[in-house]
């Protein structure tokens, strides 16, 4: 009955971890929709010329405010910089303040700030930073073709874009800070990783990650790693395995005791020889 009575909480624990943990796999997977969707516009999208010389990527899939033009807004994103592995794993972050170059009254924009250069991924990389004071920002050149036009934004250090009802252009952003999102990191990691280690590409990407790396890969090079890493549960919760495809399976075979097998009789010098 203890032992039933054990199993069962250990149960719950883990489902409720993995409750804990369904909001930051759907603003992952919401980040990567936002790619795909921007991205899907033929005319229309970030020009291959940014995303191909990006430093790291950050999307904001859905940023709340509640006034009107040039007033604060909150919102929850994921970053990823570009190593010579790969993209890195995701990085929740928090941005909230600012004044924002767009109307959002009640409803909810998405918002891609691309790093171009060193000086903005170290920026990033300090876990806490305010946009336009920290790192120069610049409403982002928009549509496939656009070269001319990207001169002058190429030269801040983040581009900014927005998409409001449809609608997607460059968009100015200034004052609003960034910062990790801790309570997110422990969620999706099962325990609190630094910003930069996550940024810089020290840890291993859990298997959840991959909709959004896949996506940065299609759309600004690269390459997106297998995403195999066991996810380490907090303390008394249970967390899921997650195995590479090509880990070999263990060997579950029972195998006999030495006592269980026969000795094998030894030759004697008696013996006698055929």
């Amino acid at each position: 009955m203890k032992k039933l009575a054990g199993l069962l909480i250990l149960l719950l624990s883990a489902a409720a971890w993995a409750g804990d943990r369904s909001s930051e796999v759907d603003r992952v997977e919401s980040a990567a929709n936002v790619l795909d969707e921007i991205m899907a516009a033929k005319d229309a999208g970030i020009p291959s010329r940014v995303l191909d010389g990006a430093k790291c990527v950050a999307v904001v899939p859905s940023l709340f405010k509640g006034g009107f033009i040039f007033g604060g807004a909150y919102g929850r994103g994921v970053a990823s910089c570009r190593t010579d592995k790969g993209w890195t794993p995701p990085a929740f972050f928090v941005m909230e303040g600012g004044s924002f170059g767009f109307q959002i009254g009640g409803q909810a924009v998405d918002l891609v700030m691309v790093v171009m250069n060193d000086r903005g991924m170290n920026s990033l990389l300090s876990s806490k930073f305010k946009l336009g004071a920290d790192a120069s920002v610049a409403a982002g050149p928009v549509g496939r073709q656009a070269e001319g036009s990207t001169d002058i934004a190429m030269r801040a250090q983040i581009l900014t874009y927005s998409r409001a009802r449809g609608v997607f252009a460059g968009v100015s952003v200034n004052g609003a800070s960034v910062r990790q999102d801790r309570d997110a990191t422990r969620d999706f990691y099962g325990r609190m990783v630094p910003y930069n280690k996550l940024l810089k590409g020290g840890t291993d990407s859990p298997e959840d990650a991959q909709p959004w790396l896949t996506a940065l890969a299609r759309y600004a090079g690269g390459t997106a790693p297998v995403a195999i890493a066991p996810v380490k549960a907090p303390a008394g919760q249970i967390a899921p395995s997650i195995a590479s495809p090509d880990t070999p399976a263990p060997d579950t075979t029972t195998k006999p005791a030495e006592s269980d097998i026969p000795s094998q009789p030894t030759a004697s010098a008696d013996d006698p020889q055929n």
